[in-house]
Parts: C-alpha cells; structure tokens; sequence
C-alpha cells in the first residue's frame, strides 16, 4: 500500500474519532512529563514478553536483540507524543504491522501488548500532572484517543499483510495442485506420441496399417494434450458473456459434431422443434455443454446411456443432462465444482468449474443430483428470447 493511500486511511481515522489540533497539542503538553518513564515503561513491556513463549519465540538474538528493540519502541514512543503526525508518521507505524507478519507475532500479543503499555503512559501521566484534573481528563482523553488510532492502524496493516501472505501461500498451493495435474495430463499423452515416434523412426517397410495406427495414436494424444491446455485456457480468461438469441438444437449438434459419444454410449437429444430460442452467448455454452457431456461419458465405464433434455418453464428453459454412470458419492457433490478437485483418476478438475463460471456469467448456476450406482443428472436454466 502507498504513503498516500496510507496517510488517507489514517486521516480517515483521525475523522472518525474526532481528532482535531488540539488533541495533537494535549499529547504534546504531555510529552516531558511522560519522557522520564518511557524507559520503565518498555521495560516493563518486554518483561511480560518474556512470561509468554508465543510472543517470545520472536525473540531469537538474545539480550542484545532486546536493548536493540528496547531504544527502537522508546523512539517510536516519543515519535508518537511528539504532536507531528504526517505521512511519513503514518508509513512508519503502519510498517509495525507489516512486521509483526514477517516475523510470525500473533496480532493479539500487539492488542495486549499496547494495551499493557497505554495502561502505564496514563498511570505515569496522572501521577506527574501538575495541573488541574480537568485538564488532565483532557489530555488523557486525547492520548488515549492516539493509542487507539496507532493500534487501529497496525491492525490494518497486519490485517492486509496476513491476507497478502495467505494469498502468496494460497496461490504457489494452487500452482502445485494445477503442475501436478498438467504433469500427469500431458506426460501420458506425451509418452504415448514418443512410443509411436519411435517406432515410425526405427520400423523397417512398416505395414501400411500399422503406420496409420500410430499417426492416429499421435494425432489423438495431441488432440488430448490440446484439450488439457484449452481447459486451462478457458478457465484463466473467461470474457463476459455476450448474450443473444440462439438455437439450443443448433448448439449441441455443433458439440456433439466435434465431440461425439463413445460407440458404448447411447446418446438422446430431447429437443421439441419448437422449443423457442435462448438468450446466451452460444461459443460460451458450448464449452458448457461440452463439459457436461465429457463429464456423464467419463463416468459410464462399460455401457450406459446420456439423456439430454428441455423443458420451457415459466419463460425459462430448464436443461438436464442425464447419464446412468457411476454417480457421485455424497461427500463429493458439494466440491464437484471446485477448481482442481476431480473424482476421476485422472483429470485436473476445471471442467465442471468452467462450466459453474459460464453460467453464472449468465446469470444463472448449475444444480446436481446424484448418488452412487445411481447416475447424475445436471440442470441449469436459460432465458428464453421474450
């Protein structure tokens, strides 16, 4: 985060109390009677450190490390009296956040910490007040105010640094779930198109159908291995959808043309010819259809069947997709669209997640039921053209 968009927040802050001029004059009034405690005061601070493992784990240089950050919390006290609190004022305090992060403190140890130490900055005040107690419950107000700001503010700071790092630590994660997937995807496929590379290359008056048998193999793991980089293509960069009308029947003819069932799979498009045409964006819902299809295929091992079906209901044309395949069990149905997370042996789990995001694209989500032995079936609505 940037000094500017920093100072912003602490005068948004600032706002929110109520801080004013005055306040920044009473702490300043209040600085040369505090000055003398400052140094019993961190030290008290470190000694209950020191009564707690979790917060003194930190502690990994000894007793010099703790003189070191001894003078650095003494000049961050007198820095905070000091009645100046600009932009660089901001940066610096809200760096004690982004450090608390990098060095594994728990934020609640800050919470009590500044709270232990704010106890005896008011404690030191009013036993030195040499003036008025109406003056003094000012000042006291005004401090204090301070401190809950400081601390606001760190919290902030901690806040955004430990959800940067979950994201870094969340991100590099995923990255090895997706290399994992992509490795196992392509390096069958690739060692298959090796196997019959070599053969082509060492084979002596190969028989002709021999030779068209190994440059189908190869021309079918590439077209596997393309379908993996699509997948991940697709799912990286989904554009809005572009709504307009079009033909159901139209749209998965042209699936089922570049995707046709396996000769063990019998495959019913209940479409009525009259069926009114749906608002969508139609090269987007192939991909949908598409998954959806691969998905009931993928889970009938021997025979079985795929039926798919529309229905118009109250302006909306409801479409299931039914296969007589293995089924989901019931643990797994709520992930099945999560990215990554695949039921099958292999695959890499984006299909049915790409599916989940077209369609919310359109306004719209996928339901699912299923049991074991029992088949699938997936439903989702489309508007129809009013």
């Amino acid at each position: 985060m940037s000094r500017e968009t920093i100072q912003q927040r602490f005068r948004e802050l600032q706002s929110y109390v109520g801080w004013t001029d005055l306040d920044a004059a009473r702490v300043v009034m209040a600085a040369p009677l505090l000055e003398p405690h400052l140094p019993s005061i961190v030290d008290d601070f470190y000694a209950e450190i020191e009564r707690h493992p979790d917060a003194q784990h930190v502690i990994t240089e000894g007793a010099a490390q703790v003189e070191r950050l001894k003078q650095t919390l003494i000049d961050w006290l007198r820095e905070l009296l000091s009645g100046k609190y600009d932009e660089a004022y901001a940066a610096r305090h809200w760096k004690v956040g982004y450090r608390h992060v990098a060095i594994g403190l728990s934020q609640i140890y800050t919470n009590m910490a500044l709270s232990r130490m704010k106890k005896g900055l008011l404690r030191a005040l009013r036993e030195s007040w040499p003036g008025d107690e109406a003056t003094l419950l000012n000042v006291v107000e005004s401090l204090g105010t301070l401190l809950d700001m400081d601390l606001a503010l760190i919290q902030e700071a901690y806040e955004s640094e430990h959800n940067a790092l979950l994201q870094r630590t969340e991100r590099l994660a995923t990255l090895g779930q997706v290399s994992g997937g992509i490795a196992h995807e392509l390096r069958n496929p690739l060692n298959a198109i090796k196997t019959s590379v070599y053969f082509l290359s060492r084979a002596k008056n190969p028989a002709p159908e021999k030779t068209a048998e190994h440059l189908e193999r190869i021309t079918r793991q590439v077209d596997g291995a393309n379908r993996v980089v699509t997948a991940l293509s697709d799912f990286a960069k989904q554009p809005a959808a572009t709504l307009s009308p079009f033909s159901l029947r139209e749209c998965l003819d042209a699936v089922i043309a570049t995707q046709p069932p396996p000769d063990n799979i019998a495959l019913t498009i209940s479409v009525a010819d009259d069926l009114p045409k749906l608002m969508g964006d139609c090269e987007q819902l192939q991909i949908a259809f598409s998954n959806l299809l691969r998905n009931a295929a993928d889970s009938i091992d021997d025979s079985g069947e795929i039926v798919v079906t529309a229905e118009l209901q109250n302006g909306e044309v409801l479409i299931s997709v039914r296969d007589t395949g293995c089924g989901i069990s019931r643990d797994d149905l709520p992930r099945i669209t999560e990215p990554l997370f695949s039921t099958k042996a292999r695959g890499i789990g984006l299909g049915l997640a790409i599916t989940k995001a077209i369609l919310e694209k359109h306004g719209t989500g996928l339901s699912v039921e299923s049991a074991p032995g029992e088949g699938t079936t997936f439903s989702l609505k489309l508007k129809a053209e009013a």
